[in-house]
C-alpha cells in the first residue's frame, strides 16, 4: 500500500506503477443495485434467464459499474493522505474491451500518469487496468484524473 502525504511526494511519482489490487467478484446483486441506481435495466445486465441465451452465457455488468469500481479497487493499492480537499476532476479516456460477465473476478492495475501543477492545486492522472480473471483482454481500460487541493 503506497501512501502520500504531500503533493511533492505525488508528483515524485509520475510513471510509477503502484501496484496491483485484491480480486474482486461481481455479483448479479451489485449489477442489480447499479441497475436501480441509474436506470439503465438492460436484460443483458438484468434478466438471468434471458441473459443465459446471448453470446455471453449469462449477464454482464455495465461499464459504468466497472468504471465506477476504480475506487474501492484502488483503496487497497494507494492511499491520498494530502492535507488538503481530493476532487474527481474527470476521465480523460475509458475503454471497455471485455464484456465483464457476472460471477467473474476483477482486479486493478494502477499507475500514476502525469501530474502537473494548476493555480487549483496538483493534476494527478491515473492509468487504470482492470483485469478479468482467466480473460486475455480487461474489462476496462481508463485514465482518470483526480485534482488534489493544497
Amino acid at each position: 500500500m503506497r501512501t502520500f502525504t504531500t503533493l511533492e511526494e505525488v508528483a515524485a511519482a509520475t510513471g510509477e506503477q503502484l501496484g496491483t489490487s485484491d480480486w474482486f467478484t461481481v455479483d448479479q446483486e451489485r449489477v442489480d443495485q447499479f441497475a436501480d441506481a441509474t436506470g439503465d435495466h438492460q436484460w443483458i445486465h438484468v434478466d438471468v434467464d434471458r441473459a443465459a441465451d446471448s453470446p455471453f452465457g449469462g449477464t454482464i455488468a455495465h461499464g459504468y459499474l466497472t468504471l465506477s469500481l476504480l475506487p474501492v479497487l484502488g483503496a487497497g493499492i494507494f492511499s491520498l493522505e494530502t492535507p488538503g480537499a481530493k476532487l474527481n476532476y474527470g476521465v480523460n479516456k475509458v475503454r471497455f474491451p471485455t464484456p465483464l460477465r457476472v460471477g467473474k473476478r476483477i482486479r486493478s492495475h494502477i499507475t500514476v500518469g502525469e501530474c502537473t501543477e494548476l493555480p487549483a492545486g496538483l493534476q494527478m492522472t491515473l492509468q487504470h487496468t482492470v483485469e478479468i480473471e482467466d480473460e486475455p483482454k480487461p474489462a476496462c481500460v481508463a485514465e482518470t484524473v483526480v485534482l488534489l487541493l493544497p
